[in-house]
């Protein structure tokens, strides 16, 4: 299989959340934190975390253990910085240190389409999450015909990226033993939430 490029964010860390992408990013992050529900001391995973936006705000209302991975070492860098007293780590979303049913909630933000392979992604999250514990996902939502050129221009320039329906975000989870909760969208951006039956 011939492998792919990956997006890089790591020369854009220091400015991404001032800059188009970060301004781009907030209405995924509003969708998160309006949807997110969150209990005292739940461990809280954000994966792909960029910046640690999302565990920064979070914070700010709730509680928690946080965690976060990525694996742009100078997005992490930014996320520390943001939120020193979580554990933020550099690593794959489809080979965690973390233990198994360690997570009460999984969040992936502005990042699951950017993820290489979404079978090992779901087979990891169904091994560090409770079981009844919840993921998020937030991902564009886009029209088909935009969507079927967008999937079809990354495929040609070889990138790693892939934008899906909520349908068919749950159908892959469904095969990890997840259920659909809900599923919401704002404009762009919808929120996906996966429970561990």
């Amino acid at each position: 299989m011939e492998s792919k490029k990956n997006f890089k964010f790591d020369k854009r860390a220091e400015s991404y959340d001032d800059g188009f992408e970060g301004k781009v990013s907030q209405k995924f992050y509003d969708l998160v934190i309006k949807n997110v529900v969150v209990s005292n001391e739940m461990n809280v995973l954000d994966v792909g975390c960029g910046t640690g936006t999302i565990l920064y705000r979070l914070k700010e209302m709730y509680s928690f253990n946080g965690y976060g991975i990525d694996v742009e070492e100078k997005m992490l860098e930014q996320a520390r910085l943001k939120c020193p007293d979580m554990d933020i780590r550099l690593c794959s979303c489809d080979d965690t240190p973390f233990n198994e049913d360690q997570f009460d909630i999984i969040i992936a933000c502005m990042a699951y389409h950017h993820f290489p392979d979404k079978d090992s992604f779901s087979r990891e999250t169904a091994r560090i999450l409770k079981k009844g514990g919840i993921l998020y996902i937030a991902d564009p939502k886009l029209p088909l015909p935009i969507r079927k050129v967008l999937n079809r221009a990354l495929d040609i320039h070889k990138i790693n990226g892939r934008i899906f329906t909520s349908n068919e975000v749950a159908d892959n989870f469904s095969n990890f033993g997840f259920e659909c909760v809900f599923d919401k969208s704002d404009v762009y951006a919808q929120i996906i939430c996966l429970k561990k039956i």
